[in-house]
């Protein structure tokens, strides 16, 4: 299988690298099933980590007339980081439901959500950009406009993909509604694929999470093997099997592991997805005891899921999104590389600047990581219809410096603030900056700014998770009555309200952090006192304080301590050489022949290390 990849990337890289240039840029997910969950619902996460669309748009459903088509855009995800081109249209639905669209479309009226993350694959051997219509984006937008359950969603997408076309890299998405979840994994149909062809325009297969397991997936294909005989639990797209067996990726009997065929997983040492994973199920099942591992041990090493140590609550979750590695051997709140205040933030580093012998590596890849555009955490909670019991909590910018704001799927309309930005320029006008704003100013300083933050955040989000139950009661009461547009008005509301204190708290508590925490300071304004930034010993030690003040200092003149001549023995008293030798039974002399005064500092030294040993031992059995 790998002589037959490499020979396809001969083949085909010329023709890849003309159409395109292709990054996994990484985010992180997770899912719970409704019996791992301490309030019975099911739940999605993802942080979006890369410069994404983080706008909030709500799209309203309806009904459709015969005929009406609907817009493709290629790469919708980065609309207001460059502009989308409109690639071709496909019939609209008689009826569609309303849909939260943002980069990676999440959340819909009837409760299904979406958490997603890229993984790219094998693009010599699957891509098509050429031929086919959808990205992953356009699939999300259509699955969640046309299904009420994440099994219709999964259904949707993978039926659409086959008619028209799978143009991206390979992706993981996480559906859900308030009973179940299943994990969707989607490869292209390769670059001959044409839509008059008769074959499928995609690969995908979907893996149902059983009830009382969690599952997180970071930028590796995570589906592993299909099961065929067990169409309960796995779904799969039309002969799936047949061009990988073409290709000589698959043989007829073999197990059809989809991660091994699809992703290019195996002989990836590095530790940046993996690692990621790992750290999910270290906070939330670590009795379990998995360790440490790349990309390639992961497919062996990690499980598809896991049973959590004790049933997860919400804010167990966002907890992991705040999670640094701390207490590990990738903390990254600890070394030089943190600095002297013990900052996580790790930029980039470019392969023309690594040092050779680990350039196939990078720094430590944290969950919460500084340029992520937005994370989400959503509920679908039981007992409750869709508009009110599924609740999708939207925090801006990196995740363990924002805020988690309360969104229902009933809500009709969000603040300005929140769907309009320009991220090419600073603008107060814009909850994203607020955001971005104080996690640039916490890394000045970040374990001095930092606790003030985290309590900040944590207060507010403990806040709008205590009166849940209230703006819950409230709607219930009118959808239950049949006012159900006056349900989603108070609801809309609440949800507004929220967003808009939000996001006034958050840039007054930004100009706090700056009279606060400036040049190196700590200001105490009601006291008019200042304090230092506090740095370590061990810091200063590594990185050589005052020593090249001390070495040009030195180097002056008459500041060098003066040399202390070298010790030596007292000279013996030499013998006129007219005299005649000492006797015998004298002691002595002090310069005897140069061979004894080798044997009498061997002698001394057995001694000193035979006493030296015999100190050791001596210790040793008392510990």
């Amino acid at each position: 299988m790998k002589i037959m990849r490499r020979m396809l990337c001969l083949v085909m890289a010329i023709v890849m690298l003309s159409t395109a240039a292709f990054a996994a840029n990484a985010c992180t997910t997770i899912a719970v099933g409704k019996d791992a969950s301490a309030d019975g619902s099911t739940m999605v996460a993802h942080s979006v980590d890369g410069w994404y669309d983080e706008r909030i748009e709500i799209v309203e459903g309806g009904t459709h007339a015969e005929g009406e088509m609907v817009d493709i855009y290629r790469d919708p995800c980065q609309d207001g980081y460059r502009a989308v081109e409109l690639v071709g249209q496909i019939p609209q639905v008689a009826e569609t439901y309303t849909y939260f669209d943002t980069g990676y479309p999440f959340m819909n009226e009837k409760g299904v959500t979406i958490g997603e993350h890229t993984w790219s694959g094998d693009y010599n051997a699957f891509y098509n950009g050429e031929n086919a219509l959808f990205m992953i984006a356009n699939l999300q937008a259509l699955g969640l406009q046309r299904a009420a359950t994440a099994k219709e969603c999964v259904q949707v997408m993978g039926a659409l993909a086959e008619e028209y076309g799978y143009a991206d890299g390979g992706e993981t998405l996480l559906v859900a509604d308030k009973n179940e979840v299943w994990i969707f994994e989607i490869s292209g149909p390769g670059m001959f694929w044409t839509k008059d062809s008769g074959k499928p325009g995609a690969h995908w297969a979907a893996r149902r999470l059983a009830d009382d397991e969690i599952h997180s997936g970071a930028n590796r294909s995570v589906l592993r093997e299909i099961d065929f005989n067990d169409p309960e639990n796995y779904m799969w797209s039309t002969d799936i099997t047949e061009y990988p067996k073409e290709l000589g990726y698959w043989t007829e009997g073999e197990p059809f592991n989809y991660s091994i065929i699809f992703d290019t997983v195996e002989g990836n040492v590095a530790y940046t997805c993996a690692g990621r994973v790992w750290r999910v199920y270290d906070l939330l099942a670590h009795s379990q005891g998995f360790e440490i591992c790349n990309e390639e041990q992961a497919l062996t090493q990690l499980p598809f899921s896991v049973k959590p140590d004790q049933k997860v609550t919400l804010q167990d979750i966002f907890a992991v999104y705040y999670d640094h590695y701390e207490g590990t051997p990738f903390d990254m709140s600890v070394g030089l590389a943190a600095g002297p205040w013990g900052n996580p933030v790790r930029y980039r580093a470019t392969k023309a600047n690594k040092p050779e012998d680990v350039a196939k590596f990078d720094w430590e890849r944290s969950i919460a990581i500084y340029r992520c555009s937005y994370s989400f955490v959503s509920q679908m909670r039981q007992d409750l219809p869709a508009e009110i019991g599924t609740l999708l909590w939207y925090g801006a910018d990196s995740p363990d410096t924002t805020v988690h704001v309360p969104i229902y799927a009933g809500t009709t309309e969000v603040p300005t603030e929140w769907k309009e930005s320009n991220r090419w320029e600073f603008d107060q006008n814009c909850a994203w900056w607020a955001f971005n704003f104080v996690n640039n100013w916490t890394s000045t300083g970040w374990n001095i700014i930092y606790p003030e933050v985290a309590a900040k955040r944590d207060e507010m989000e403990a806040k709008f998770i205590s009166e849940i139950p209230g703006i819950d009661a409230e709607a219930l009461k009118l959808y239950n009555a049949g006012d159900v547009e006056g349900a989603k008005a108070v609801l809309t509301k609440y949800v507004n309200d929220t967003m808009n204190y939000t996001y006034n708290e958050w840039w007054n508590f930004a100009w706090y952090l700056v009279g606060r925490f400036n040049d190196g300071m700590t200001v105490d304004a009601v006291n008019k006192s200042t304090s230092g930034f506090p740095y370590s010993m061990e810091y200063l030690d590594a990185v050589d304080y005052g020593h090249s003040h001390l070495n040009q200092w030195l180097a002056i003149p008459g500041n060098a301590p003066a040399e202390e001549p070298a010790a030596t023995e007292a000279p013996a008293t030499e013998a006129p050489a007219t005299e005649a030798p000492a006797p015998e039974t004298e002691a002595p002399v002090a310069e005897a022949p140069a061979a004894n005064n080798g044997m009498g500092s061997l002698l001394i030294g057995v001694v000193i290390g035979a006493v030296a040993a015999a100190a050791f031992f001596l210790l040793k059995k008392k510990k």
